[in-house]
C-alpha cells in the first residue's frame, strides 16, 4: 500500500528540484498514479526535516544516477530506514571530469573556449542522446525493477535535471504519458526554487558575473531542444517507442503491462 502525499508540493531544505510525477496524463485518458514516482537532486544534503518527509512517503527504492565523481564533489545520499539505495551511474566515471572541473574552476576565456557559441548547448544535445542510446542495460533495469516490487520510487542525479529528467521520460514513454506532457514536466526543473546551485570557485563577483552565468547557462537550463534529441535518438536508432522498449530495453508486453499497473490510475 503506497503512502498518500500531500497535494501541495513541499518545501525541501536541504534538497533541490523534488516532485511527485503523478497526475501526468495518458494516451488513453488514465492518469499517473500520485505517490508512486518521485524525482529530484540528490539527497546528500537533506536535514533531519527532509529526511523524515521522506521517510513518510513509504519508498522502496532510490535510484542514484550519479557517477562517483559527483559523490565525491556532493556526498553520498543520506540513508533512510528500511529504502533500497540503487546507485546506476549514468555517465562513465571519468566522463567530463576535466569539463566539469573547468566549469568549476576555469576563468572567463577558459570558459568562453567551451562553452560559447553554442558549443555548450550542442554539449548537452550530445550527452542526452548518447544517453539514450548506450545505457539500455541501465534503463532498462530501473523499469523492471518498478515493474516489479520497486515502487514507490525516487530517481535521482545531481540536479535531477538530465540523468533523473532523461529516466523519468523514458518511465513516462513506457507507460504511455503524453508526449507534450513529459516536456512540460521535465521543464518544471527550471522553476528558480528547482535549480541547481552552480559552485564556483572563486569571489562572488569573479565567479557568478553576468557573461559567467550566461555561458553557464546551457548546462544548468532545461530546455525542450535537449529532450527532443533523446526522444529523436530513439526513432532514429529504433523506428521509435515500440521497438526501442522491446529491442533497447528488452521489455516484454507482460513487463510493460505490469508497468502501467503500478503506475498508472
Amino acid at each position: 500500500m503506497t503512502q498518500q502525499v500531500p497535494s501541495t508540493e513541499p518545501e525541501l531544505a536541504g534538497v533541490r528540484n523534488f516532485r511527485d510525477v503523478g497526475g501526468l496524463p495518458t494516451v488513453d485518458g488514465r492518469r499517473l498514479r500520485h505517490g508512486v514516482l518521485f524525482r529530484s537532486g540528490h539527497l546528500a544534503h537533506a536535514t533531519a526535516q527532509d529526511a523524515a518527509f521522506l521517510s513518510s512517503l513509504g519508498l522502496h527504492t532510490i535510484f542514484d544516477f550519479r557517477n562517483a565523481a559527483d559523490q565525491k564533489l556532493e556526498g553520498p545520499d543520506i540513508a533512510l530506514p528500511g529504502v533500497r539505495n540503487v546507485n546506476l551511474p549514468l555517465s562513465d566515471p571519468a566522463d567530463g571530469a576535466e569539463f566539469w572541473k573547468m566549469v568549476r574552476d576555469g576563468n572567463l576565456d577558459e570558459l568562453r573556449a567551451i562553452l560559447d557559441d553554442g558549443k555548450g548547448a550542442a554539449r548537452m544535445v550530445a550527452s542526452y542522446r548518447s544517453i539514450v542510446r548506450d545505457r539500455t542495460a541501465e534503463h532498462s533495469r530501473v523499469l523492471h525493477a518498478i515493474a516489479g516490487d520497486s515502487v514507490p520510487a525516487l530517481l535521482h542525479c545531481a540536479a535531477g535535471k538530465d540523468r533523473a529528467g532523461i529516466s523519468i521520460a523514458v518511465t513516462l514513454l513506457a507507460v504511455g504519458v503524453e508526449r507534450d506532457a513529459i516536456v512540460a514536466d521535465y521543464l518544471e526543473s527550471n522553476a528558480k526554487h528547482r535549480r541547481y546551485k552552480v559552485r564556483r570557485s572563486g569571489s562572488a563577483q569573479s565567479a557568478y558575473t553576468p557573461e559567467v552565468m550566461e555561458l553557464l547557462s546551457p548546462l544548468f537550463d532545461a530546455r525542450a531542444e535537449y529532450l527532443t534529441a533523446a526522444f529523436e535518438t530513439i526513432e532514429e536508432t529504433w523506428g521509435g517507442v515500440d521497438g526501442y522498449l522491446e529491442q533497447g530495453l528488452r521489455l516484454t508486453p507482460g513487463t510493460r503491462e505490469r508497468l502501467r499497473a503500478r503506475l498508472v490510475d
